[in-house]
């Protein structure tokens, strides 16, 4: 019987040889995660069986990169996985957990319900706490910190994470609100802000959460950016990423010059009206390049120009703006596609 595909997608994949990173496309099957160069390949370049398999998830084993998971097969082989975005990352745990323990009980894979209102340390659902401490009215309040000569939008404080846990009765003393803390910021909903906070994460084997006014985090998919007191034309760009972040995954995107394609992360905001993209595997320090979307114009296109050569077809996109410049993008799917057209036209009527 032919294994049952659960999941695809584009994931980051550390090499086993020359130890660098890249992005490949991932095929989850209820037996096995194959990995494949391009989409579009037939042949996998590799196939990790889960049959026996662990999953680590947080990984501490490189403290520069976030959203990391482990693999380790019967045969103690590590292959390393990082997400682009913590939602991403938290659907692939849940299925590659759910299809090892449905192998190892001899069950055909099947994914659970969720369920709400736990409160103990012990069976805590770190997802829905992310989300209670998200909510604009009730959760934990973000904030505007000046310090060590820069100023960092969308924050807060470590302390008020822990007074936020213990009187929303999430914890019953500090020590429990610090265990649960470290474990958010474990699995990448936290992120640390500022050196103090940099510094306690990466500095130990596993990272811990400051319960202190001067320690600064924030949340993972929030619309955090830091900024010196530098010149105005600095201050202009900055601007752009103060928006919330509405979408973001991973896109294949045709250059503009050399017209071959390449898999991007790209983060949409809004107000200001902003697409920014990047390189998968250098993180978000510096976006290669941002679209401008007020007053532009998304659209499904059945065919790009060059993009034959390229083994390029299907579920592509193209965005024109206001000044006539001209973006395709190819999503991994037909559902995928529908939803960043719908969400970057509402963002370039909306944002400024």
């Amino acid at each position: 019987m032919e294994p049952k595909q659960i999941r695809e997608g584009y994931l980051v994949k550390k090499g086993t040889v020359l130890n660098s990173w890249k992005v490949v496309w991932v095929v989850l099957s209820d037996d096995g995660v194959e990995f494949f160069k391009k989409k579009t390949d037939s042949n996998p370049k590799g196939m990790i069986p889960l049959k026996g398999a662990t999953l680590t998830s947080p990984c501490q084993d490189f403290s520069k990169r976030t959203l990391v998971f482990k693999l380790t097969t019967t045969k103690n082989q590590d292959h390393y996985f990082q997400a682009t975005h913590l939602a991403d990352k938290e659907v692939w745990i849940k299925d590659i957990k759910r299809a090892i323990s449905c192998l190892q009980g001899g069950k055909k894979f099947a994914r659970k319900s969720t369920r709400r209102s736990i409160r103990l340390p012990s069976t805590v659902n770190l997802s829905e706490l992310y989300v209670l401490m998200k909510d604009q009215e009730t959760g934990v309040r973000e904030t505007k910190v000046e310090k060590e000569k820069r100023t960092f939008n969308h924050c807060f404080t470590g302390n008020t994470v822990i007074d936020w846990l213990i009187s929303n009765e999430r914890a019953r003393n500090r020590q429990e609100g610090l265990m649960l803390a470290t474990g958010l910021l474990n699995e990448g909903f936290l992120q640390p802000a500022g050196e103090l906070s940099k510094a306690a994460a990466e500095g130990a084997t596993e990272s811990t959460l400051l319960d202190q006014v001067d320690a600064l985090y924030y949340f993972a998919d929030s619309g955090f950016f830091c900024d010196g007191y530098s010149s105005d034309e600095d201050v202009i760009v900055k601007e752009e990423f103060r928006g919330a972040i509405i979408k973001q995954g991973c896109l294949l995107k045709q250059g503009h010059r050399r017209k071959n394609w390449k898999v991007r992360k790209f983060i949409l905001r809004d107000d200001p009206a902003y697409i920014h993209y990047y390189d998968p595997t250098k993180g978000e320090d510096e976006p290669l390049g941002s679209i401008h979307l007020r007053g532009s114009v998304v659209t499904a296109v059945d065919y790009v120009p060059d993009a034959k050569k390229y083994d390029v077809d299907g579920n592509l996109f193209e965005i024109i703006t206001s000044d006539e410049t001209h973006y395709f993008l190819q999503a991994a799917t037909a559902e995928e596609r529908k939803e960043w057209i719908k969400a970057i036209h509402t963002v370039s009527k909306t944002g400024k």
